[in-house]
């Protein structure tokens, strides 16, 4: 896994063989984040990762300046992995929770700018995350939800769903 811009561009963040774990690829990644530099400034949002797996998109943000990161993945091996990193790399703000995404939404009390979702492709949940998020108001006025998923799903017809992007087996589907 390689770190694609920021401060900590082309470093690269060995995981071990057996970790269960999909990170967005590269290529998805960089494509991500020059959308969303249209529309944020990095250093001046709160983010949430749903389903932070290997970290890599919470590292992509500290390393373009976000110092108010939280990360939420139900593996304690991912969220010992993500922490050892960001104690590893001095990443500021990085706050990960090992807790279950559906237990964590409900009882959420902040807000974010940007909420990232990368679920397990084949999760039979699927479907409900941008609701889920979108009801229980983790969206701040003008922030986007960011739902990765496979190219089976679609969610065109969800409220307030605005745009997809796909990037090879990669799919993005934003909402507002």
């Amino acid at each position: 896994m390689r770190i694609v811009g920021g401060e900590y561009r082309g470093r690269k963040i060995a995981v071990s063989r057996g970790f269960d774990s999909r990170p967005t690829t590269d290529f998805a990644r960089e494509a991500l984040f020059n959308i969303m530099a249209n529309h944020f400034t990095f250093e001046n949002i709160r983010v949430l990762d749903l389903f932070s797996g290997t970290g890599s998109i919470s590292f992509e943000f500290a390393s373009r300046g976000c110092c108010e990161i939280d990360l939420v993945d139900n593996n304690s091996r991912s969220v010992h992995f993500i922490a050892g990193i960001a104690e590893e790399l001095h990443m500021k703000g990085i706050h990960p929770v090992r807790m279950d995404v559906f237990r964590f939404i409900p009882v959420c009390k902040k807000q974010y700018h940007i909420v990232f979702a990368d679920p397990p492709y084949d999760l039979k949940r699927l479907q409900d995350i941008p609701e889920m998020v979108l009801n229980h108001g983790l969206l701040l006025p003008g922030g986007w939800l960011i739902l990765e998923h496979g190219k089976s799903h679609h969610f065109r017809d969800k409220p307030r769903f605005f745009q997809e992007r796909n990037y090879g087996s990669v799919h993005l589907s934003f909402f507002r």
